[in-house]
């Protein structure tokens, strides 16, 4: 067997023991860089990763706080609303009891208010009732809009009965001559807030507390002091034309007698243009005159007649 040896050129091989030597030379300071660079990252992902570990724990804490927290803001909120419902049956309980007192009671003013000579007696004290009793008025007249809207209203209620029998004292009150006489001259703004209380009711809506009350300033206007009280009010007419349309024949026949008690006093100046000589008032009432109900459609021919008494010829 023959052995071949190639021949190296020594140049060649001395170029390549220099390339061997740089890269000897070389290679541990670039493997070395990268090494270092390498685990300096990965001691900063080490640290990173302790830190977002520990930010975990911390909001695994709050979260754990703010979880027993609210489930203790849960329990105390619980606990509110059966205080609250409770309260709020103890509220209906007592109001039911102060309806039923007040109902009871006012009844027995009512009843009693029927003698004269009870009313008599009541005159010192009356002042204050009267107070009351429009207060009392006034707020329920308010909410009657907001139970008529759910449909709620129930006329037999404790409260309604509180609130007619409240109107029926101050109506026996002024069928008196006394108690007229002091309605004319000390309850000037109870007169007042009777017939605001009318303007706003919803027409049709508890007709027998309009009627009522509507009653009551027939009644003072009887007399020539209490018929000068409320006729100064700029809005004793508008009403009157307004509850002609209320719909409740018993509202349309009192309002009628009220316009009959302003007609029929001398002192009474009815002047052109006024709103009793428009023709559409008169076309109201007219209406009426074919009503199914024999006292207002009579009630209806003679306001008509009083009103043609006061129609004035214009002056030239």
């Amino acid at each position: 067997m023959h052995l071949f040896r190639s021949r190296v050129k020594k140049s060649d091989l001395e170029k390549l023991t220099t390339e061997v030597m740089q890269l000897r030379d070389f290679l541990p300071r670039v493997l070395n860089g990268d090494l270092i660079e390498m685990l300096y990252k990965d001691e900063q992902l080490a640290q990173e990763q302790e830190q977002l570990r520990q930010q975990c724990l911390h909001l695994q804490s709050r979260l754990a706080a703010v979880q027993t927290e609210c489930q203790k803001e849960r329990e105390e909120k619980l606990l509110l609303r059966e205080q609250l419902w409770q309260s709020g049956a103890d509220m209906q309980q007592q109001a039911a009891f102060c309806s039923g007192l007040g109902s009871a009671a006012c009844g027995l003013l009512w009843s009693c208010s029927a003698s004269e000579d009870t009313v008599s007696r009541w005159l010192g004290k009356l002042q204050s009732f009267l107070l009351v009793a429009a207060q009392t008025l006034e707020s329920f007249v308010r909410s009657l809009d907001e139970e008529a809207t759910t449909q709620t209203e129930d006329h037999n209620s404790q409260e309604h009965q509180f609130v007619l029998a409240l109107a029926g004292t101050i109506t026996n009150v002024a069928a008196v001559t006394c108690g007229r006489d002091f309605l004319s001259c000390s309850a000037h703004a109870l007169l007042d807030t009777l017939m605001r209380l009318l303007e706003l009711m919803t027409p049709g809506v508890f007709p027998k507390l309009k009627v009522l009350m509507l009653m009551a300033l027939y009644n003072v206007s009887i007399s020539v002091k209490g018929l000068k009280c409320i006729s100064e009010n700029p809005g004793l007419l508008p009403l009157i034309w307004t509850l002609l349309d209320d719909g409740d024949w018993e509202v349309c026949l009192h309002s009628l007698r009220l316009l009959q008690s302003v007609l029929l006093e001398e002192e009474v100046l009815i002047l052109p243009g006024s709103s009793l000589l428009d023709p559409d008032l008169q076309a109201r009432i007219s209406r009426l005159t074919s009503s199914g109900q024999p006292s207002l459609r009579l009630a209806a021919q003679q306001t008509l007649e009083d009103l043609s008494v006061h129609q004035v010829q214009p002056v030239y």
